[in-house]
């Protein structure tokens, strides 16, 4: 769970509510939330999107943080800013993903964390 400097703590599923939230407001493209819960310490959500273009990709990260950031979330870090292919935003129990089309199918992050099409969660994430 995240701190909320405005509301106290923000459980994970609230967290990737609002990242779902900023995904649809920035246009993302084909959104698949995996629930790693009990598969990895690292986060308790991925959620994977595709860009349109380099800058659209910036524009979702943007807006993902910028949703974050109104709720008293601060990102742990963004990553790929500068050559925009592929930017990793990570809220620590959500981590989105944010990849241009042909660099997501090269490398298929559904299937490294043993997904496939029906088992991710599109694009509500339950």
């Amino acid at each position: 769970m995240q701190h909320n400097e405005k509301q106290g703590v923000v459980s994970d599923e609230a967290l990737r509510d609002l990242v779902m939230i900023a995904l649809e407001d920035s246009k993302a493209v084909d959104p698949v939330v995996l629930d790693v819960r009990g598969k990895t310490g690292i986060t308790d959500f991925m959620i994977i999107v595709s860009g349109t273009s380099n800058r659209h990709l910036r524009s979702i990260a943007d807006t993902v943080v910028e949703h974050a950031r109104e709720h008293g979330i601060r990102p742990l870090g963004i990553e790929g800013v500068e050559s925009a292919e592929w930017i990793l935003v990570d809220l620590a129990d959500v981590v989105v993903h944010a990849m241009l089309p042909r660099v997501r199918d090269l490398y298929r992050l559904e299937r490294i964390w043993g997904f496939d099409e029906d088992e991710a969660d599109e694009p509500a994430g339950d």
